[in-house]
């Protein structure tokens, strides 16, 4: 047995801690959460108001653009038809929406940290083990202090889902950047570009590919949060998938785990696409 006068705990400082960031800082999280709860809404609404027909011409058409190639364009188009088939359109389309925001959001916060990450080198030591913890940790752990936060529902779900997803891009944005050719780099500097001329100009556009596929890691695991976030109060899919496993419904939960594995092929096929058809023109 480990001796006890060598143990300790920082749990209570932890706790103290969520326990002042609720009572001084309430209101802006609920302001937060009141704003997101209503973007998710609205998306939601949108969604599941858009005729079936429609979303699935819309979706053929983005494959088609991207694949350039009437097979997985039909493919595609016919798996989502699928989960129509199978009755799951309107829960398909709550967790596309939830799936949406937290990419959206990644993006937003990701692309960013990756710039800074590649400019600083400071930054990315400080950076990096946090992005590995927060790629590691259990999910149900920062779950605790995100309901804490923000209670009950969508609005947790994002966040849980944001924390867990947006590593990948940070990281990838960061390499694509850094991965610029130096010599491509010195004559921009010889034409006398500045930094965010280098950046918008060169360095983006050099590190697109790298970016799309961190975009595409995040919105995989984005939808592998599918079911966890259900357990806080997202609905969707991973809702049926948590109600087959309450009721032993094995038929329930299969179809429903069907539907999310065919929404991450739909948007890893069209996404994956996107990035090649980006790499092909750069060479």
């Amino acid at each position: 047995m480990f001796p006890e006068g060598l143990t300790f705990s920082f749990a209570d400082a932890v706790n103290r801690g969520v326990d002042w960031l609720v009572t001084r800082y309430g209101d802006v999280f609920r302001t937060i959460s009141d704003t997101l709860l209503q973007a998710i809404v609205w998306l939601e609404g949108l969604l599941r108001g858009t005729p079936w027909w429609a979303l699935l011409l819309i979706v053929a058409a983005l494959a088609a653009h991207a694949t350039r190639r009437v097979l997985p364009t039909l493919l595609i188009t016919g798996l989502l038809f699928l989960v129509g088939a199978l009755g799951l359109w309107d829960k398909l389309m709550q967790t596309l929406a939830l799936v949406l925001v937290a990419t959206a959001i990644a993006v937003i916060i990701g692309i960013p940290l990756g710039i800074l990450c590649a400019r600083s080198a400071r930054l990315r030591l400080v950076l990096m083990p946090l992005l590995d913890i927060m790629q590691t940790m259990p999910s149900f752990v920062y779950l605790i202090p995100v309901l804490m936060l923000f209670g009950l529902g969508k609005v947790p779900a994002i966040f849980a889902t944001v924390i867990y997803a947006a590593p990948p891009l940070i990281r990838l944005t960061d390499l694509g950047i850094r991965q610029v050719d130096r010599e491509v780099m010195e004559a921009v500097n010889a034409f006398g570009a500045n930094r965010w001329q280098q950046l918008f100009g060169v360095q983006l556009p050099l590190a697109l590919p790298s970016i799309m596929a961190g975009i595409n890691q995040t919105t995989m695991m984005a939808l592998s949060m599918v079911v966890i976030a259900s357990m806080i109060g997202a609905r969707g899919l991973g809702e049926e998938v948590l109600v087959g496993i309450q009721t032993l419904d094995v038929g329930k939960g299969l179809q429903a785990g069907l539907a999310i594995v065919i929404l991450a092929v739909v948007i890893d096929r069209i996404t994956q696409a996107y990035g090649r058809q980006r790499h092909e023109v750069e060479r």
